[in-house]
């Protein structure tokens, strides 16, 4: 039998009573005080018929449990959400991102490098559900303050000569005194292979030369790290 039109339209958010609604909600209350699928709902912005985006957005959030999950998903395990096509999609994995790198720009503007922990704390959050290796490298002034971070693009220590030049490169452009290189492990094992090992030790050399001090070369896994040079 068919849904009567009343109750399709009680689902749609914009009849909802407006203190209801999540973005008139978040405007009058503070983001705060929304629920994480009254969030997303504002991003998926509409539903399909006879379901509100909150309820889309529930449905989402009981397949991926946490926004980091959905943050490290392939666009195929969407598919089954009827209603959510790409620029949908597109929305949510930007915000998602904008979250990871609001993070670590709040980060970066406090570090001062103490210990290879303070990099762990800042790089972990974004690179520990990276599908491709991705090479990044920690500019430090002369008191080990954090210059700027800087990404080889989805460059692996195989390619271990231009990843060299580009580091230092860098490097001398910003007139660091030291730095600290890491990379990710897609497999989440984070134990540094033969060329991880070779790769470091070119890098140090490469460093002594130059005179910047290389301070640290970091593999992040899922959740755990570990230094090449312990």
């Amino acid at each position: 039998m068919p849904q009567p039109l009343k109750t399709i339209n009680e689902k749609v958010i914009k009849n909802w009573p407006k203190a209801d609604r999540p973005r008139e909600k978040l405007l009058k209350q503070g983001e705060h005080t929304l629920s994480n699928a009254e969030l997303l709902a504002i991003l998926l912005r509409t539903g399909t018929k006879g379901s509100s985006a909150l309820d889309l957005s529930r449905k989402i959030l009981q397949k991926f449990k946490t926004f980091r999950n959905m943050g490290h998903t392939d666009s195929v395990q969407w598919k089954e959400f009827k209603g959510l096509g790409n620029a949908k999609l597109a929305q949510v994995r930007a915000a998602i991102e904008i979250g990871r790198r609001f993070g670590e720009e709040r980060l970066v503007d406090k570090v001062k490098v103490k210990s290879a922990q303070d990099i762990i704390d800042l790089l972990m959050p974004r690179m520990r559900d990276l599908k491709k290796e991705v090479f990044k490298v920690v500019l430090l002034d002369s008191q080990n303050q954090i210059i700027e971070i800087h990404e080889i693009i989805q460059g692996t220590v195989n390619q271990a000569s231009p990843i060299i030049r580009e580091i230092f490169q860098k490097a001398l452009e910003y007139f660091s005194a030291a730095i600290v290189c890491a990379h990710n492990h897609p497999s989440g094992n984070p134990e540094p292979s033969k060329e991880d090992k070779a790769f470091t030790q070119e890098l140090v050399k490469a460093g002594n030369v130059l005179q910047v001090k290389v301070l640290d070369h970091l593999i992040i896994g899922d959740g755990i790290w570990q230094s090449v040079l312990d």
